[in-house]
């Protein structure tokens, strides 16, 4: 028996899903998640403590704890105040609250946005690579003359349609 190209399609997009089932899980739950990332949801309050170098500018502060668009209040006798904590530019000591995602939910949230500046962005492109050859073989699940493929193809167009009401609305 001659194995086809569907033949083989089918078998790659089996095993490749099982694969891929627990990395996909996790995209689909922190994909969901950031969704409300601009909110507390899930969140919770983390008190942090630095002590970093003494007579930090402010224009540096916000680089050095890591806090992204740290703006600066107002100063007092040395001690900067900022949004949610301070830093004492005699002592060097920073401390600040942040809401923040349960550590797993956090992680998860972070590699889901990874960017070339991060050591597995590979494998987030190995995923996307990944997710499109599923797309490309599912056209090969079911032979073009049976029901299924045909019924399938009306949902293809339905889900198209629903893309670029998505993508201009």
């Amino acid at each position: 028996m001659k194995k086809t190209t569907g033949y083989y399609m089918r078998v790659v997009h089996r095993y490749l899903g099982f694969f891929l089932a627990g990395i996909m899980a996790m995209y689909a739950i922190s994909g969901t998640i950031l969704v409300f990332r601009e909110t507390d949801f899930l969140k919770r309050q983390v008190q942090h403590e630095k002590t970093i170098a003494t007579n930090v500018s402010v224009e540096k502060l916000g680089s050095v704890l890591k806090i992204k668009g740290l703006k600066v209040n107002r100063q007092d006798a040395g001690v900067y105040y900022f949004k949610n904590g301070s830093y004492n530019s005699q002592t060097g000591e920073a401390t600040w609250s942040k809401k923040e995602l349960p550590y797993i939910l956090n992680k998860m949230t972070h590699l889901h946005k990874a960017t070339t500046n991060r050591p597995l962005y590979v494998l987030n492109i190995f995923f996307g690579v990944s997710l499109l050859f599923f797309v490309i073989s599912s056209f090969w699940m079911f032979m073009p003359s049976t029901s299924v493929f045909k019924k399938g193809m009306l949902f293809t167009l339905g889900g198209i349609v629903l893309t670029l009401i998505l993508l201009f609305v």
